[in-house]
């Protein structure tokens, strides 16, 4: 049984433009202590084409964790534009949040994200 349940987690600020904080408010639960710590990552995908392109946009640790409900927000600055391909830079793409402890992930969250200019 997993020791840790993601409850919940809201997409803040949300439509936003492409230079903002990307922002997520995560709720999750243990259901024990848990010594070490969670780490958390926001990833953006860069290429449906290849992982060359993703960008860790943070890493956050949190821990140790108490038996609980826990909430806070996860944001990060938005993706180096210059990594992305110019064919990739607009349309649909991916930001992940990802938590692993000990070294292994165990939770991947994904939202589709629609790059689109504001004014053509």
């Amino acid at each position: 049984m997993a020791k840790v349940h993601i409850t919940n987690v809201v997409v803040l600020d949300n439509p936003s433009s492409f230079l903002n904080p990307f922002q997520f408010e995560l709720t999750f639960e243990c259901i024990e202590e848990l010594k070490e710590d969670l780490e958390w990552k926001m990833i953006y995908v860069g290429s449906a084409e290849s992982e060359e392109f993703d960008q860790v946009l943070d890493t956050i640790y949190v821990g140790p964790v108490p038996e609980g409900r826990h909430i806070f927000v996860f944001q990060a600055e938005p993706p180096n534009v210059t990594r992305i391909p110019e064919q990739d830079a607009v349309g649909v793409t991916v930001v992940l949040l990802t938590c692993s402890y000990r070294g292994q992930e165990f939770v991947r969250v994904g939202y589709f994200i629609n790059n689109e200019y504001a004014d053509a």
